[in-house]
């Protein structure tokens, strides 16, 4: 692993979104804006606050036009949602957001047991969407999931990942984002694939997003930074998942991904112990202990007082030293 020498990463927060959709408890309205106002304040370069997918379809998320419109915007932060149809985009639009994230999968069995249609249908939608977002000027990222392998199809080819990014650059999108949504990736095949598809399309912004389910999600983001990603995705407290990953904790732990980063020489520009904290006051709201590792054991150089009795123990080693002394010849 190599040093980060100050290189400049860029992160994006996902718990609003990806976390919060995968609670069974409904967390209030207040308490989500509450919550996207405090992250704001912390160093995120992004902040997916919510869904535009239809209340019926999940319901946890139903309040995202609320949530839109009255969270305090920050100059420096673009505040994204997941937008999957052009009725969503419209939803969006009036709701002022800065980028669009549309997904879609690159294997056909996920996408049609998570989305319920086939790849070309989801195309052909989201194009639609990319239409819209051009008239209105707004930038489109696209998620593109499963790009480092299916959990019903296994291994899904390079070529495959490679066909649908350049269908998707050929509608001038902004960004692309490669996910590992059920957790499969490991971080030799990370680094092959996020080279190849980023010096074949150099102008795009390239994000990676990966998930913790085989305790991969850290070495992964080292892989992926290696590589040239310079954008990342995470969720405060490790929370989400997937449905079709079973036993997942979730994604990749922000606190966690950005205590390694720095460690490591990174410039994330992120508030680690403003994360602790949001952590904790996340934690509450999901009434669930939360996955992440740092928010429970603190940074590396956390110090701790030593035992009560160590006044006790230092008086008695040193006469045990001083004792072994006395009896050398």
């Amino acid at each position: 692993m190599k040093t980060g020498n100050g290189t400049r990463l860029f992160i994006n927060e996902v718990a609003t979104r990806d976390g919060f959709q995968m609670e069974s408890r409904f967390i209030p309205t207040d308490d989500k804006i509450a919550l996207v106002d405090r992250l704001s304040g912390l160093g995120y370069a992004k902040i997916e606050v919510t869904s535009f997918t239809s209340a019926k379809a999940i319901p946890a998320l139903r309040d995202g036009e609320e949530v839109m419109q009255r969270i305090v915007r920050r100059p420096d932060v673009v505040y994204t949602a997941l937008v999957p149809n052009v009725r969503g985009a419209e939803r969006a639009l009036d709701s002022r957001i800065d980028e669009f994230n549309i997904v879609m999968s690159v294997s056909e069995t996920h996408n049609l047991a998570n989305l319920r249609m086939t790849r070309e249908q989801s195309f052909a939608q989201l194009a639609g969407v990319i239409a819209l977002a051009k008239k209105a000027q707004v930038p489109v990222n696209v998620s593109l999931s499963c790009v480092f392998g299916c959990p019903m199809e296994g291994e899904v080819p390079l070529a495959t990942v490679q066909g649908w990014i350049d269908r998707f650059a050929a509608l001038e999108v902004q960004g692309i984002t490669l996910c590992d949504t059920t957790g499969m990736a490991y971080p030799t095949q990370v680094r092959e694939l996020c080279e190849a598809v980023t010096a074949s399309r150099a102008a795009l912004e390239w994000t990676a997003h990966f998930h913790n389910t085989r305790g991969m999600g850290l070495v992964n983001t080292v892989a992926a930074v290696e590589a040239g990603i310079r954008r990342l995705d995470m969720s405060l407290g490790g929370i989400g998942g997937c449905p079709y990953a079973p036993g997942a904790t979730g994604n990749v732990a922000t606190e966690d991904v950005v205590h390694m980063l720095q460690c490591m020489g990174y410039d994330t520009g992120m508030d680690l112990a403003g994360l602790v904290a949001a952590a904790a006051e996340l934690e509450a709201l999901v009434q669930h202990e939360l996955p992440a590792q740092v928010s429970r054991a603190g940074h590396r150089l956390t110090r701790h007082a030593p035992p009560p009795d160590f006044n006790d123990i230092v008086t008695r080693a040193r006469e045990r030293e001083h004792a072994s002394k006395e009896l050398q010849p």
